[in-house]
């Protein structure tokens, strides 16, 4: 591929990453105008970086969304590697540095010649190294996600028990009644945090023991990669088993990803059960309860054995504690910044974002970004409110409450306050209750004690109308049709 070739890829790449939602094209233009494409070959991209502020804050807030729309564009999964490359002007401060970024030593880079040849060879003999591709990918994750500690863990009444277990399993792993350990939530409440934090606590603290940190869907490439090529060199299944039954911790996340994939699932549990009789740690995490995942039952069953435990979505306190952590991390990581986020901003920041940790720090940087890219120490709540107006994925900020709700769900089944919230327990009333219930978990996220306390029901009450209506609503298209109505007279009221 030669350098126009390879740079129009970049650009198309960069431009369907301007079309996503949530995304702001002049902040890409920005900041992607500092990367330049050096190698590409099927699954794998190498950029460059004349900047270690540029490497790093793009591997922490943009690698997904590169990966994201590389797979989008091309249809399999990428590895992406970003290095830096001197130049004569990045010797000196860069623009980013000037505002704030200490330029940095690093050690010498391989060049970007290097890398190059290094693509050829994998475009040659792709089947064979892409294994090697998946596990740099996983150290590279594991840099990307270097952040993701116990310490930097912002803990609420949502996810105390997750984090609690989480931490008795990393200090003593294999213990039965938590093995496997299994932590589920909505998609950005703080699961990979948790397993990240995990493997870097044993690798600090237990360094003798293996400790293996897989995504499903790298789960899902290796074994079919060594699969296609166990015709050739016979020992590359093998070697891809050996990987995971030498492991003393193995933790997979996002396992509902295994949905309808029979064979990966059989080598999952071959794995899973040889590990948990010898009294090695698993630790698995899913969007969802281990029942509400479509798989065979003795699966959900062997699930199910040790732990499970959710996180539910963070209460504004614990936002506010995250918009504060995260402020902090930035400063720490830029010391020469000077900017103020007063605390009525940091608080309107919490308040108006969703459940997800990603779209809440999202937000943030949005609005670190337009200080310090025109060298502003302070900004106000009205520039705020308006550079965040379409940021959030429920689009324009709408701050919706439980009360509303209440009242379209009241307007739509013809009943009054009193009885939604009352003790009544007719089957219409019931009805209306448990979907008003449900709208309330789905719409709002809040936990649900909360969602409760304005009902005058326990949670336990809110958790069985949520999946009763969940159970209802997969059965029966009208009912979906009915929920569907209802929030559209929410949204537009």
């Amino acid at each position: 591929m030669n350098s126009k070739e390879l740079q129009q890829q970049w650009d198309d790449v960069c431009a369907h990453i301007k079309s996503l939602d949530n995304i702001d094209p002049a902040q890409i233009n920005a900041i992607f105008s500092r990367l330049r494409p050096q190698a590409m070959s099927p699954g794998f991209l190498m950029l460059t970086t004349d900047n270690d502020f540029i490497k790093t804050w793009i591997e922490t807030h943009y690698l997904d969304i590169i990966k994201i729309s590389l797979q989008a564009l091309y249809g399999v999964p990428f590895s992406v590697l970003i290095e830096i490359e001197k130049t004569e002007e990045s010797e000196g401060e860069s623009s980013f540095a000037s505002a704030g970024a200490p330029t940095q030593d690093r050690q010498e880079k391989k060049p970007s010649s290097q890398y190059k040849k290094e693509s050829q060879q994998i475009n040659k003999s792709e089947l064979t190294n892409q294994t090697n591709i998946q596990t740099n990918s996983d150290d590279l994750g594991n840099n990307q996600m270097a952040s993701y500690t116990f310490e930097n863990f912002v803990i609420g009444d949502s996810n105390r028990m997750a984090y609690s277990t989480a931490v008795a399993v990393a200090e003593t792993p294999g213990k039965s009644h938590l093995n496997p350990l299994f932590i589920y939530g909505k998609s950005g409440l703080g699961k990979t945090h948790l397993l990240c934090a995990i493997k870097h606590y044993i690798n600090e603290n237990l360094p003798h023991l293996k400790c293996v940190y897989v995504d499903s869907h790298d789960f899902l490439n290796e074994y079919t990669d060594s699969v296609i090529q166990h015709d050739k060199e016979k020992t590359s299944y093998k070697n891809f088993k050996k990987k995971y039954i030498n492991a003393d911790v193995l933790l997979i996340d996002d396992v509902q990803f295994f949905q309808g994939k029979t064979q990966t699932l059989d080598i999952v549990f071959q794995i899973f059960n040889q590990l948990t009789n010898q009294g090695k740690q698993i630790v698995l995490s899913a969007d969802r309860a281990p029942k509400n995942i479509d798989i065979d039952e003795r699966y959900k069953s062997r699930f199910n054995q040790g732990g499970t435990f959710d996180i539910q979505p963070p209460e504004v306190e614990t936002k506010l504690g995250i918009v504060k952590g995260f402020i902090k991390e930035y400063k720490e990581e830029v010391p020469n910044a000077r900017f103020d986020i007063s605390p009525e901003i940091q608080l309107y920041i919490a308040e108006n974002s969703s459940s997800n940790i990603r779209e809440l720090k999202a937000a943030i940087t949005k609005v670190i970004f337009q200080m310090t890219s025109f060298g502003k120490t302070d900004i106000s709540i009205d520039e705020v409110k308006t550079l965040l107006e379409n940021h959030y994925s429920s689009g324009p900020t709408k701050r919706l409450s439980i009360a509303d709700i209440q009242k379209e769900v009241e307007s739509y089944y013809k009943v009054s306050h009193s009885d939604l919230i009352g003790k009544k327990r007719t089957r219409d009333i019931i009805y209306a209750r448990q979907v008003a219930l449900y709208l309330c978990r789905e719409m709002l996220d809040l936990p649900f004690k909360a969602i409760g306390d304005k009902f005058n029901k326990d949670h336990s009450t809110v958790i069985y109308s949520v999946t009763n209506v969940e159970e209802k609503m997969k059965e029966s298209r009208e009912m979906r049709e009915e929920i569907d109505n209802i929030k559209n007279l929410i949204r537009n009221a």
